[in-house]
C-alpha cells in the first residue's frame, strides 16, 4: 500500500508540473555574456511562463574572472505557481573566452555547466553546452552590452522516478549595463524546444557589483 501511494503520488507530481521534465532547473535563465574580470556578485528575480511553471524565482550568482577564464556558482529558489512547494536549484558553470580583449568590443565564449535539483525524491540534471556571444558599446558613464548564447541542452530526469535524458536546443539572451564603480544590471531572456510543441521559457532582471582585484 505504501509503494502504491507513492507511486499515486509522483505521479499527481508529474500531472501538477507538466514542464518540469523540459525546462530549466533553477528557474533563471542560462547566462553567458563573456568574462569580466574580478569578482562579481549579482542578484536576479526570474519570471517564468505557463509552460515553464509560472510562479517567480530568485537567484543570486557569483562570477569569478581570471583572465580568459570564468568560474560562477548559482543558487535559486523557485516558487511555482498552484500547490507545488518551492524548490531550490543549485549550478555551477565554467566559461572560455575564445575570442575578444581588452581593446576588442566583440568577444565569443564557449560554456558548459550544470544545474540540479531535488524534489520529492526525484533529482533534476540540466547541463548547458554551448556559445556566448556578446558586443560592448562603451559609454563614458555607462557601458552597454547584448549578448546572445544558443546552446544545446542536456536534461536527465533520475531517482524514484524512471530515468530519463533528453537532449533540446535552447537559446537565451540580454542586454547589461554598467555604471562606473562597478554596479551594474540588465535583463535576460531564455527559451527551450524540448519537442511536441513545448517551449518553456523564463524572463529575469537583475543586478550586481563587480569587485576587481589587483592582477587580474
Amino acid at each position: 500500500m505504501r509503494v502504491r501511494a507513492i507511486t499515486v503520488g509522483t505521479l499527481l507530481l508529474s500531472a501538477t508540473l507538466p514542464a518540469v521534465g523540459v525546462a530549466q532547473v533553477t528557474g533563471l535563465p542560462v547566462r553567458n555574456s563573456g568574462v569580466s574580470s574580478g569578482l562579481t556578485l549579482s542578484g536576479e528575480v526570474g519570471f517564468p511562463d505557463d509552460t515553464y511553471g509560472k510562479g517567480t524565482a530568485y537567484g543570486g550568482r557569483a562570477t569569478l574572472g581570471l583572465g580568459f577564464l570564468g568560474i560562477s556558482a548559482l543558487v535559486s529558489q523557485w516558487d511555482p505557481d498552484g500547490p507545488v512547494e518551492a524548490q531550490t536549484g543549485y549550478g555551477g558553470y565554467l566559461n572560455l573566452k575564445v575570442f575578444g580583449g581588452p581593446l576588442v568590443p566583440f568577444s565569443a565564449t564557449l560554456q558548459g555547466g550544470a544545474e540540479y535539483r531535488k524534489q520529492s525524491g526525484i533529482e533534476y540534471v540540466h547541463a548547458p553546452i554551448g556559445l556566448g556571444i556578446a558586443l560592448r558599446i562603451p559609454n563614458p558613464a555607462l557601458a552597454i552590452k547584448p549578448w546572445i548564447a544558443p546552446r544545446v541542452d542536456v536534461f536527465r530526469v533520475s531517482g524514484s522516478a524512471p530515468s530519463n535524458t533528453t537532449t533540446q536546443f535552447g537559446i537565451s539572451g540580454g542586454i547589461d549595463f554598467s555604471l562606473l564603480g562597478g554596479i551594474g544590471f540588465g535583463a535576460a531572456y531564455d527559451r527551450r524546444w524540448a519537442g511536441d510543441g513545448v517551449n518553456p521559457s523564463v524572463f529575469s532582471v537583475g543586478a550586481s557589483y563587480t569587485l576587481k582585484i589587483p592582477g587580474l
